[in-house]
């Protein structure tokens, strides 16, 4: 089997398992480089390529990308060739990084900061809600329920269903949104001049509103949910709600805004001040 061959299989493999388009491209492409590489067929290539590999080609890149890298070998080795050329490779420890979150302030100027109320309504969207970006170029004019005040994550990370509440400040606007839409034949809520909003696109709009806002931090959509998070904490939501809002599996994930929430350590008194 030439590592052509590999490849469609394990393409063909990652569609059966109703892998998303996100894991089959980085998949394909991290298998892809590996075997471009090794310069051998699938079935030659051993565990010492494989370290190689990432002594190699993988010492800047971080842990997560590491373990991402032997997760697709794994998979592509165990799925194709029955067997498992990874077993004996010790997997890095992931990195513990604090994202970076905004101030509240910071959250209005950069709404602020775009010049139509399509791109503030977009932006404003993921902040109320804590979407991720995807979640929000995919939503669907049904998936809002003014009756009701809620709307519908569909298939989001982990292809999992979560609901969110339709905020009461944007609540006119997303009506708006979607009566116009809906005029002009859409599907989905927002759209550009192609057709489905892109990810990208949205991404370097929030990058350049950012430099405009005079904004000294990294920027990019996912900031605003963390934002989202830290700022729903800081008023005291409890974690669990938090968890269920953002859609994680594990509360340890939702646990990381914990870390970044200074003005909630603010709020706990010493011992000392209660004693004297």
């Amino acid at each position: 089997m030439n590592s052509q061959e590999f490849l469609q299989k394990l393409e063909v493999e990652l569609k059966i398992a109703k892998n998303s388009l996100h894991t089959v491209k980085n998949y394909l492409r991290a298998i892809e480089n590996f075997l471009n590489f090794t310069k051998k067929q699938p079935e030659e290539i051993t565990e010492d390529d494989v370290k190689l590999f990432i002594a190699n080609k993988m010492q800047n890149s971080s842990s997560s990308s590491v373990i991402i890298f032997l997760s697709a070998i794994k998979y592509a080795y165990s799925g194709i060739l029955k067997k498992d050329i990874t077993i004996d490779i010790k997997r890095p420890k992931r990195e513990k990084k604090i994202p970076e979150v905004l101030t509240k302030e910071e959250v209005k100027k950069l709404i602020n900061s775009f010049d139509t109320k399509k791109s503030r309504l977009m932006i404003s969207l993921i902040y109320a809600c804590g979407l991720r970006v995807s979640e929000l170029t995919n939503l669907k004019l049904r998936d809002l329920k003014f009756d009701e005040k809620i709307g519908h994550v569909r298939q989001g990370k982990g292809k999992k269903d979560r609901s969110f509440n339709i905020p009461e400040f944007l609540f006119e606007d997303l009506k708006e949104q979607v009566e116009f839409q809906g005029k002009n034949n859409k599907e989905y809520l927002f759209t550009g001049p192609n057709g489905k909003l892109s990810s990208r696109n949205l991404q370097k709009m929030v990058q350049k509103a950012a430099l405009r806002a005079g904004i000294n931090k990294n920027v990019h959509p996912h900031t605003l949910r963390h934002s989202f998070a830290t700022h729903l904490l800081e008023s005291g939501t409890d974690i669990r709600y938090i968890q269920v809002l953002l859609g994680h599996s594990d509360l340890s994930t939702t646990q990381q805004y914990a870390h970044v929430s200074d003005e909630s350590l603010k709020k706990i008194k010493s011992p000392m001040d209660n004693l004297m």
